[in-house]
């Protein structure tokens, strides 16, 4: 009797355990970046702080308005094309979900960041900097790093008065972010009082550079600024070496990666290329950005690349704002989000203004020595 008693016991936990399962809601949060092409490796990287943030959440519990909630990656390949970028926003629309972390790209940022005001499912971009993006009056739009104005401005800045840069040639990728970059770039070696020799363009796929180079060696360089990406600055490093050039190498956060020597093959020369990366962390926040690295290194054996911690951020601060709402629904928690204020991440904190841009965002200068990156200075 009592072995009766006790399998129908038994049973109906195992009934209220399922039916416990199942009252917990999903909510859906969406992840979209290059994870094919020539910048896949960072692309990967930024889904990597995606899902370590899912998975953290997960482990952790979380309960919004009363449910407790278990959060779903819905990861997205836009192959940093603007057309793949739309059809991937498309599809995430289409899949509900509550929130979008992305894209890496301006390029592909700005097009999908209309669909998702449509469909009015807020967007945090850990990484795009073109200031396009949160300029066009879209509610759902925000971003945690610093934009073109100010990385470009700065580094404009830096090779006139830091690197007393007297003739300085700019090169850009035609995409929104190089192209935009290289302009404020241009911008802020003419507000610091110097004088750019030549500006010329390739494109995101391109490898071979010689007859750029070559035009630009008659000038004489001593400073050539790149405004793209990582895969397309590494072969015009070796390529520079190869034709003679020795002026310094500059870049945005496109170029400041883990992956820059290896991609130039091993034709830098120490303290030759100078990077700026939009974000940076000094003092006490540092330890807090230490200690994601290594969690990062032992759960996915890999080095953080450039944007992992921002989007790692990205997530926690949309859910933050969806408890704090006491709502995953996007028309609820989307107004607690913008208010967002003093949030304590690993890359900062985080307090959005009107447009929805990071407030006193920062600048890390970088160089590069032995194929290691060294960090030279923050600056705000």
């Amino acid at each position: 009797m009592n072995h009766k008693l006790n399998v129908a016991l038994a049973g109906l936990a195992l009934l209220a355990a399922a039916g416990s399962a199942s009252a917990q809601e999903v909510v859906k949060i969406g992840h979209v970046g290059p994870t094919s092409g020539g910048i896949a490796h960072l692309g990967k990287d930024n889904e990597n702080g995606a899902r370590m943030a899912i998975d953290e959440l997960n482990a952790k519990g979380v309960t919004i308005g009363g449910k407790k909630v278990k959060f779903e990656l819905l990861a997205e390949d836009d192959g940093g094309d603007p057309k793949q970028g739309t059809a991937a926003a498309q599809k995430l629309v289409d899949s509900k979900v509550a929130g979008v972390v992305g894209h890496l790209n301006s390029g592909t940022s700005i097009p999908a960041s209309k669909i998702y005001s449509d469909a009015g499912i807020p967007q945090v971009s850990p990484s795009a900097t073109n200031p396009k993006y949160t300029r066009q009056g879209f509610k759902t739009t925000f971003r945690l790093v610093a934009d073109d104005v100010h990385l470009g401005g700065t580094l404009g800045k830096y090779a006139v008065t830091q690197l007393k840069g007297k003739s300085i040639a700019v090169i850009d990728d035609r995409t929104a972010y190089g192209q935009g970059v290289a302009d404020e770039f241009e911008k802020g070696v003419k507000a610091a009082g110097g004088k750019t020799v030549a500006r010329e363009f390739t494109n995101d796929k391109a490898t071979d550079f010689t007859a750029i180079l070559t035009n630009l060696k008659a000038k004489k360089p001593d400073i050539v600024f790149f405004g793209g990406m990582d895969a397309v600055a590494g072969p015009m490093i070796r390529q520079m070496k190869q034709l003679g050039i020795k002026a310094k190498f500059m870049g945005g956060d496109g170029i400041c990666s883990g992956e820059l020597p290896k991609l130039s093959g091993g034709a830098m020369d120490d303290s030759q290329v100078v990077c700026a990366e939009a974000g940076g962390v000094e003092g006490e926040q540092k330890k807090g950005m230490d200690e994601f690295k290594a969690r990062f290194k032992t759960k996915f054996n890999a080095d953080v690349q450039i944007y992992a911690p921002y989007v790692y951020d990205s997530v926690n601060v949309l859910v933050a704002a969806m408890e704090k709402a006491g709502s995953s629904d996007p028309v609820k928690y989307l107004p607690v989000l913008a208010k967002t204020t003093g949030y304590k991440g690993v890359t900062g904190t985080i307090t959005f203004d009107e447009k929805g841009d990071i407030k006193n965002g920062a600048l890390t200068m970088f160089t590069y020595k032995g194929g290691n990156r060294e960090q030279i200075a923050v600056v705000r």
